[in-house]
């Protein structure tokens, strides 16, 4: 029986979501935003491409929640875009109001489902939702790492002139400026990074994942990735739609792991047919935990601005 699988918001990420869903026609795809017509037109124009590819997949574009109702996961991207000059911490306000208003919504028709959350600023969008729909930390994921880790993943492979499947790295912390790089954990072929590289490349490297979104933004002028985000999610709802379990770099609360107390930072999770199951604690030197607990910091800084 295919899943189903719904995407709240059909912007940019959203609509590049629903689109990569529907390729190899393993899903049930809905599409929802609440801008009339939008979601229809995406979905009729995705639905027409499908037989040029030889997918069978459904696809719904929608603008009422009834729709979404049975959803096996739910992908959540709306929201207000980054725009040149704002930081992730800027977007809380705005953002808070419209995720608030989905998750009420998706919680009331989709009880069982698991969500993935891209809306920023990431982390503090994760904590929102486990407050209003009073989900276990296990189905609320944020998608950050995944992407975080691609674009130095990508870095990596043109700076040695190679396959990006032979890269391996891991970005964790808070999706913003604090997240934290382990480039000694970096592989190349199963060769560590430190001993392909100099330490003054790896560190350029690193500063320009970390900025990786900011950098896009600073090109696009009017607009913010959306092909990588949609990626990465599209990745996560495998890995929980297959029972993968997978261990991706995710944004999840953590409870006493990595010793930090109910916040929400990115850190390697096992993915599968029930969301979160299980979480994996790097053994991190003294210096890399205080770099991560220092961007647990950052998060419930922002947290605070909801009030929370």
């Amino acid at each position: 029986m295919r899943k189903k699988v719904s995407v709240i918001g059909a912007g940019m990420v959203g609509g590049t979501c629903a689109h990569l869903l529907t390729e190899g026609g393993h899903y049930d795809v809905v599409l929802l935003d609440v801008i009339e017509g939008l979601a229809e037109g995406k979905a009729l124009d995705i639905a027409q491409s499908l037989p040029v590819i030889g997918s069978d997949a459904r696809l719904k574009g929608t603008s009422t929640y009834d729709d979404v109702a049975g959803s096996d996961i739910v992908v959540i991207t709306s929201g207000v875009a980054r725009r040149p000059g704002m930081s992730r911490e800027d977007l809380v306000l705005t953002n808070m109001n419209v995720v608030k208003s989905v998750c009420e919504s998706v919680a009331r028709v989709a009880p069982d489902c698991i969500i993935i959350m891209v809306t920023n600023p990431l982390d503090a969008m994760v904590q929102l939702a486990l407050r209003v729909t009073r989900f276990l930390r296990q189905r609320i994921i944020g998608q950050s790492g995944v992407l975080d880790s691609a674009r130095l993943k990508a870095f990596i492979a043109a700076e040695l002139n190679v396959s990006v499947l032979s890269v391996s790295a891991q970005i964790l912390g808070g999706h913003g400026n604090t997240m934290v790089a382990l480039p000694r954990l970096c592989t190349v072929g199963g060769v560590p990074l430190t001993e392909l590289l100099p330490k003054s490349r790896i560190d350029d490297l690193v500063t320009r994942a970390v900025n990786g979104g900011a950098e896009i933004v600073s090109l696009l002028k009017t607009g913010s990735a959306y092909y990588a985000p949609a990626a990465a999610a599209v990745r996560m709802v495998e890995a929980i739609a297959l029972d993968r379990k997978e261990v991706l770099p995710c944004a999840v609360m953590l409870q006493g792991e990595y010793r930090i107390d109910d916040t929400v930072v990115g850190v390697p999770v096992k993915l599968g047919a029930a969301g979160v199951e299980a979480i994996i604690e790097l053994d991190l030197t003294d210096d890399e935990l205080a770099a991560l607990q220092r961007s647990a910091q950052a998060v419930r800084e922002t947290v605070s601005v909801m009030g929370m």
